[in-house]
């Protein structure tokens, strides 16, 4: 709809449709997430990992699973769950990067696609504009 000339009369319609991404999930219906990308995030997993924590209701207290008091209010209990979240969360990437390793290998080489440690998916919506390989590269420089 961003396409679409007064839609949203306060903000100027786009003329090029943009690139949508859906994130990794373990969702199965409709359909499984297939992953026409994956960028190894290496270099910024410790300001990743750093920004999550920051966001406690989502993260330490589990999220829309989760309940204020699996985050303990004490100090070393504050400390011992964000260190547990931390961990969680790296162990996650870890198994995003080998989940997808092929599409890994596919953008960065053989060589530097089977050294990255930590990465995320995506996959290409289908409600925007289909991006080719080349304008991939141009999208997420690798």
């Amino acid at each position: 709809m961003v396409t679409v000339p007064f839609f949203c009369p306060d903000v100027p319609f786009l003329k090029k449709n943009p690139v949508f991404l859906y994130t990794s999930d373990r969702f199965q219906r409709p359909a499984p997430f297939r992953a026409d990308l994956a960028v190894s995030i290496d270099d910024v997993i410790e300001p990743t990992l750093n920004a999550l924590l920051v966001m406690e209701s989502q993260i330490h207290e589990g999220g829309a699973n989760g309940y204020e008091g699996i985050y303990p209010s004490d100090p070393a209990g504050h400390q011992r769950r964000r260190d547990q979240v931390r961990k969680e969360l790296a162990a996650r990437y870890a198994g995003e990067a080998n989940r997808y390793r092929d599409a890994l290998v596919q953008f960065y080489g053989e060589d530097r696609g089977r050294k990255v440690q930590y990465a995320q998916a995506f996959e290409v919506c289908e409600y925007g504009r289909q991006p080719s390989r080349d304008e991939m590269k141009k999208l997420f420089p690798f």
